[in-house]
């Protein structure tokens, strides 16, 4: 993420760092349904619990499409489509974690980071405050909402902020999804992209894939 001013919005709670270049009680439920079943077939049950169990997985895991990486880092992992190409630790801002870069024509069309650490912060709300602090002057900020993201115990609370910001000849859409890892520590995944450059798919399933741990 190339560096950026601030929105005008306060800095973080102790001072953001400059931004850089997902079942258990399954059983238990289908002992209920076996009650409620009476003398339905026990194949109808055993089918229905396993719904039931499928269900509690599927919303707690983060998904990686087929095909795509993966960016990972020691608290927060990311996927990124086959197009980004992961930059080294020689290549990226000492800032990032992690990151990948979508080029065309010789130049960066999109750029997908990780930070950790980036603030000090004691809760999400606190942390998209922090990350608000990062986006550059003069850009717009389209809002934040509250969103989850999946981490080893369960789907961990986090924020979406949605901005854009012209850069050069571009139109830029932002997102950042930030919050606190298991170790209480904050985080920001931000992906930059020219505006016709990422499908809003593909934007989706970036945002679905964080993960903490």
């Amino acid at each position: 993420m190339g560096t950026q001013g601030t929105s005008g919005r306060a800095a973080g709670p102790r001072g953001a760092r400059g931004w850089g270049q997902g079942a258990p009680g399954a059983a238990g439920r289908g002992r209920r349904l076996a009650r409620r079943t009476g003398g339905r077939p026990a194949v109808a049950v055993a089918v229905a619990l396993l719904a039931l169990a499928g269900c509690g997985s599927d919303q707690g895991a983060a998904v990686t499409p087929e095909g795509w990486g993966t960016l990972e880092t020691p608290s927060v992992t990311v996927a990124h489509p086959p197009a980004f190409k992961e930059q080294g630790e020689a290549e990226r801002s000492r800032f990032n974690a992690a990151a990948a870069t979508l080029t065309e024509g010789g130049r960066a069309v999109g750029t997908i980071t990780v930070q950790l650490g980036f603030t000090e912060a004691d809760s999400a709300e606190e942390a998209a405050i922090g990350a608000e602090a990062g986006i550059a002057l003069g850009s717009t900020l389209e809002g934040q909402k509250e969103i989850t993201v999946a981490g080893p115990e369960g789907r961990q609370e986090a924020r979406r902020i949605d901005f854009e910001f012209t850069r050069g000849p571009d139109r830029v859409r932002g997102v950042i999804v930030t919050g606190l890892d298991t170790a209480r520590k904050a985080y920001a995944v931000r992906v930059d992209a020219v505006k016709g450059r990422l499908a809003d798919d593909d934007l989706r399933k970036i945002v679905e894939s964080v993960a903490v741990g």
